[in-house]
Order: C-alpha cells, then sequence, then structure tokens
C-alpha cells in the first residue's frame, strides 16, 4: 500500500509491480501520477484531516479489504512521520517501513538533524534558530542565506518551496515576517547558503537495518531545476564519493536507523568539506536510479520487510537518471549561460541511462509528465499572482 500518487509512488508501484508484487495506491486528487502506471493495481482516496484520522482511515482499509499484512510504502516528509507516529496501531494489520517516531524524529525535523550532526561531528552549515524578530535582528549571520522550515507538517508556500534564499539583512528580515505567518517561528532555521548549484550536492542513499547499511550508493545532483536554487534534481548519475559514506554511516548508526534512507550533502568549494543538508527517512525523487544500478531500493526494502533475506551490495558507479521535461529548460539554462555544450548534454545521456517517467512496459505516466509538469508550474504561477505573493529568488513558482 503506497501513500502518494507522486513520482516517488510511482516508483515503487514499478519496483514491486515488475517483481510481481500486488501495488495500490491511496492519493489525494492532486497527485495522481503513479495511478496512470499499469502496476497500480487500484486506486483508492487519502482523505484531509488529522493524522490521527488518517491513520484510522489506513486500519479502516486493511480491515475493509483485507490487506493484512501489506507494507506501507510512505512517499512524502508527512506521510512518513504518520505512519511513523503511529507505528504500534499499524502494526497489527500492516507491515510498516518506516522506523519508530523515537528514530524518524531525528531525521523529520531539521533541530534534531542538526543537533545529532553536531554530536557526531557532521559538517553542516552553521545555522542559528530565532525564537523572536528581535533574536534574528541580534543574530550575526552570513550572506547569502536561505530561510528554511524545520519540519513539512504544515503545507503552504514555505514549506512548499523548502527554502527561501536571502541576499542581505533587509531580505532577510523581510522573509522571515513573512515565514512566520505561515509557520510557528520556532521553525524557522537561520542557514548560510552554500555556494554553488546541484553540480555540488551529493547524497548518500542506503538500505539500512538497526542503523547499518546492506545496500548502499553515493551519487551526485549534477542538473537540478532550477539551476541556481534547484527544487528538484533533473539529472542524477552514481560516483564513487567515498567523503560522505563514512559520516553517513555514524549518523545512521546513532539512531539504529532502520529502512530506506537519503542523506544529502553540499560540497563547500570554499575549504573542500562536504556539509549536510538533509536527511530524508523516505524514498527520494531519483530512486530509480538505484534499481539501474543494481540497488533496487523499494523491492529490497519490501524483500527485508517480508523477511527475506537481502544480500549487502554497493551501486555501480556511472550510471544515471534523468527527468526529461525538468532537465531540458535545465539544460538550456545552462547552455544559454555558457556551461554546457550541446555535444556534453547529448553525451550525458548516453546509456546506462533510467528515465524517470519514460518506460517502454509503462508508457501512460511518462505521456503525462510535460502536459501535467506545465499545468502545475502556470498553475502555481497564477495561484501567486492572484495571491500577490512572489515567488523567492531563484525558486520555481509553488503553492
Amino acid at each position: 500500500m503506497v501513500i502518494g500518487g507522486n513520482l516517488n509512488g510511482l516508483s515503487i508501484a514499478r519496483s514491486l509491480g515488475r517483481h510481481g508484487v500486488p501495488v495500490w495506491v491511496t492519493t489525494p486528487p492532486n497527485m495522481k501520477l503513479a495511478s496512470f502506471s499499469r502496476y497500480t493495481l487500484r486506486t483508492l482516496p487519502w482523505p484531509d484531516g488529522d493524522s490521527e484520522a488518517q491513520a484510522a482511515y489506513l486500519l479502516e482499509l486493511a480491515e475493509r479489504y483485507q490487506l493484512d499484512q501489506w507494507v506501507l510504502f510512505p512517499t512524502s516528509d508527512e506521510s512518513a512521520a504518520l505512519v511513523s507516529k503511529f507505528h504500534t496501531a499499524l502494526s497489527r494489520r500492516f507491515r510498516v517501513s518506516t522506523p519508530t517516531w523515537d528514530v524518524l524524529r531525528w531525521a523529520y525535523d531539521k533541530r534534531l538533524t542538526y543537533r545529532l550532526a553536531a554530536k557526531e561531528r557532521v559538517d553542516f552549515p552553521p545555522t542559528i534558530y530565532p525564537a523572536t524578530e528581535a533574536d534574528l535582528e541580534a543574530a550575526r549571520c552570513a550572506f547569502p542565506a536561505v530561510l528554511k522550515p524545520a519540519t513539512h507538517a504544515t503545507v503552504n508556500r514555505f514549506t512548499a518551496d523548502k527554502a527561501w534564499p536571502v541576499a542581505n539583512r533587509e531580505e532577510l528580515l523581510a522573509r522571515y515576517r513573512q515565514a512566520r505567518e505561515l509557520i510557528p517561528p520556532d521553525l524557522i532555521l537561520v542557514q548560510e547558503r552554500i555556494p554553488g548549484g546541484g553540480e555540488s550536492q551529493f547524497s548518500y542513499a542506503a538500505l539500512c537495518c538497526g542503523g547499518q547499511p546492506i545496500a548502499s550508493l553515493t551519487a551526485r545532483r549534477t542538473r537540478q531545476y532550477p539551476i541556481d536554487f534547484g527544487y528538484s534534481s533533473s539529472f542524477v548519475e552514481t560516483l564513487d564519493i567515498p567523503e560522505i559514506v563514512a559520516p553517513s554511516r555514524r549518523l545512521l548508526a546513532a539512531i539504529r536507523y532502520t529502512g530506506i534512507v537519503e542523506v544529502e550533502y553540499k560540497l563547500d568549494a570554499r575549504n573542500g568539506r562536504y556539509k549536510l543538508l538533509d536527511i530524508n527517512p523516505r524514498l527520494w525523487t531519483w530512486s530509480p536510479l538505484g534499481g539501474r544500478a543494481g540497488i533496487d531500493f523499494p523491492y529490497l526494502l519490501w524483500q527485508m520487510m517480508v523477511g527475506r533475506s537481502v544480500a549487502k551490495q554497493t551501486g555501480r558507479t556511472g550510471v544515471r537518471w534523468v527527468r526529461m521535461s525538468t532537465d531540458v529548460p535545465a539544460a538550456i539554462h545552462e547552455m544559454l549561460r555558457g556551461r554546457l555544450s550541446l555535444g556534453a548534454y547529448l553525451r550525458s545521456l548516453r546509456s546506462p541511462v533510467e528515465f524517470a517517467l519514460m518506460a517502454a512496459d509503462d508508457p501512460l505516466p511518462g505521456l503525462l509528465d510535460l502536459p501535467l509538469f506545465a499545468y502545475r508550474y502556470f498553475h502555481n504561477g497564477y495561484e501567486r499572482l492572484r495571491n500577490g505573493v512572489p515567488a523567492a529568488k531563484g525558486c520555481p513558482a509553488k503553492s
């Protein structure tokens, strides 16, 4: 049972469906990409409301459709937090693929994430936690900086954008005032912005049991969209990046993490150090790259959850993942800036490459990707104009 019909949900449906595992999806009406997959056998609605009501809904589905011992797969931070907080109750009917809340909260709440990083001596960007505007005015901040929400429990333009870049103190205070209208002030973080674009972002992705990695790979977000402050990856490739393996393993061992996880870093070219950005305790957008590199994360997690043994393994390097609807505009922007040639771009698409949505055995989601992307882009831009809310500089217009 997959909670969420987004790209992550589609990746889970394809991974499991190709191995003959039946997949159902429960999703809100505006997130039905996975529903168009031939591997999604049934789509059910996902209710609005508080987390307790949503957990009760999942248990009701298990009772109504006899889904005992099906594996629950969240696809977002919010759904991961939901099943983690109600782990005990949901485990009476389902196999829950996230760790319990005492573990997952260290990844879900960035305040705890950076506290863990400090304890384990893992580098992260200088970060302050102003309780009030007066605290922020008194703080010494390096610019450029970013404002970040500590959690994404509330859906609004700030949590959807994930971060708002600011160039100076005047912008910082203006953005802070906007942010505190959307979330409590104690959930607002101010962090130094590390120079560089997607080519400076790296990930350690793993399936863990008790904090020990079973399957893992390292990768670089070579291109992102938008290119200056990307909301999402558009081109990712597996590389050998030993510098991020040891700190990632320390973090995951410290909390005895079980499940799939992505640990994100940014390379600070000023001192050559990799700095922790996030720990994502659920599937990530480019996870199908793992399958092409020999690490089929959703299926391996399913095997572990149903009690099958999973051999230790490491993903192959030199494998690529691309989402054409965002990578083509990202590449055009890079070409216009003289940072990428057409020939280099075409060479980057050589095999082995995994396309985010296009698949010969499951064509419909790929055919729908571009019109759905265009609709979201223009619809969200219109909503911002109607509400008089400018998008953050360098950020996509997303509500």
